[in-house]
């Protein structure tokens, strides 16, 4: 544990200093080709910087947060877009912020990620953040049984694991950056287990961060490149480009985990979603004036579909080296040492 806390201390004076060089100097070069290669250090950096750490966690956060996120979002910058463009508003503080913490600024968009559509239900699950750092406590002290469960009941919780532990932290870096910047920040997710269709579950509900930054790296640039020689399939070609490179992306993620050689097949999950999401949209054109499901139906069809191929596609890979066992270790670990050190700041009040 010491080892590990000496890396992140290594890794965040890298960190700092290379935002201190994009906010100062990078950012004085002119949008551009040019601007794109004062970064390419950066980029090199940012995408070995998570090999530092030994422990599964810290590298999983470190190469989504930063191997990732931060990486698309300094592409962006390099042209003056995104979260990071060059307002004068912006003080270092909301640069590092925004370029490491996977947090966005609530703002009105033409693509608005949380919008549910009109069919969703209405109702809310009061699952805050709270109850949400329970019901994970709860599930990680259910995984000590799970030698008496099925196979498939045991993914079944790996799904809720992982849709808690996202929620998590992505929550409480949202809670940190607004008590730092007084902003208004989206939330991680928007129920995504009330989706009523796959446009509905990756467009509105899920991971909206993730979401609102591949439409504006991948889906956009895309859509804007193939619009002039194939208008009518850009939109369709640019959301399978979008899948595909969240499914490379979550294959670097899974390589880092597991350290073993990749298999594929998280990256053909993400591919599969896209292009059943290409055929649910063009369904829809083709009947929406005369059939529709009712949420109560499209919804359980929506969520069953994308558990059922995570069970398949996604969670083998995690299941075969083991780093799901590893994973719920270091959860116990950091549980134990929050309750210890809880404990003692208890002890040392009363």
């Amino acid at each position: 544990m010491e080892v590990e806390i000496k890396n992140l201390i290594k890794v965040s004076i890298s960190l700092l200093a290379s935002l201190i060089y994009c906010h100062f100097i990078s950012s004085k070069i002119p949008k551009g080709k040019f601007r794109l290669v004062s970064l390419l250090p950066v980029f090199f950096l940012f995408t070995t910087l998570p090999l530092c750490f030994s422990y599964l966690f810290p590298n999983a956060i470190a190469t989504l947060f930063i191997s990732w996120l931060a990486n698309f979002k300094l592409a962006l910058f390099a042209f003056d877009q995104g979260p990071l463009s060059c307002d004068r508003s912006n003080s270092l503080v909301q640069f590092i912020c925004k370029t490491l913490l996977p947090v966005k600024i609530k703002q009105n968009e033409k693509y608005p990620s949380s919008e549910p559509p009109q069919n969703s239900p209405k109702y809310k699950l009061p699952l805050n953040w709270p109850t949400k750092v329970l019901l994970f406590t709860i599930l990680v002290g259910v995984n000590d049984y799970k030698g008496k469960f099925h196979q498939n009941l045991v993914l079944v919780l790996y799904c809720c694991m992982v849709y808690l532990l996202v929620d998590i932290i992505f929550g409480m870096f949202n809670a940190m950056v607004h008590a730092i910047l007084h902003m208004e920040l989206e939330p991680p997710s928007n129920e995504p287990y009330f989706s009523t269709s796959l446009q509905d579950f990756w467009g509105r509900r899920w991971n909206l961060m993730v979401t609102n930054l591949l439409r504006h790296t991948v889906y956009k640039p895309v859509r804007s490149s193939l619009g002039s020689l194939l208008a009518k399939w850009a939109p369709l070609l640019a959301m399978l480009a979008s899948f595909l490179v969240s499914g490379l992306m979550h294959e670097l993620l899974f390589y880092r985990v597991t350290r073993a050689s990749p298999s594929w097949e998280v990256t053909s999950f993400f591919v599969l979603q896209g292009v059943c999401l290409v055929v649910e949209l063009a369904l829809k054109r083709r009947f929406r004036s005369r059939w529709q499901l009712h949420w109560a139906v499209s919804g359980p069809l929506t969520v069953g579909f994308v558990v059922v191929t995570a069970m398949w596609l996604f969670f083998p890979p995690i299941v075969r080296t083991g780093a799901d066992e590893r994973a719920i270790e270091e959860c116990k670990m950091f549980l134990n040492f929050v309750k210890e050190e809880g404990l003692k700041w208890i002890g040392r009040l009363i």
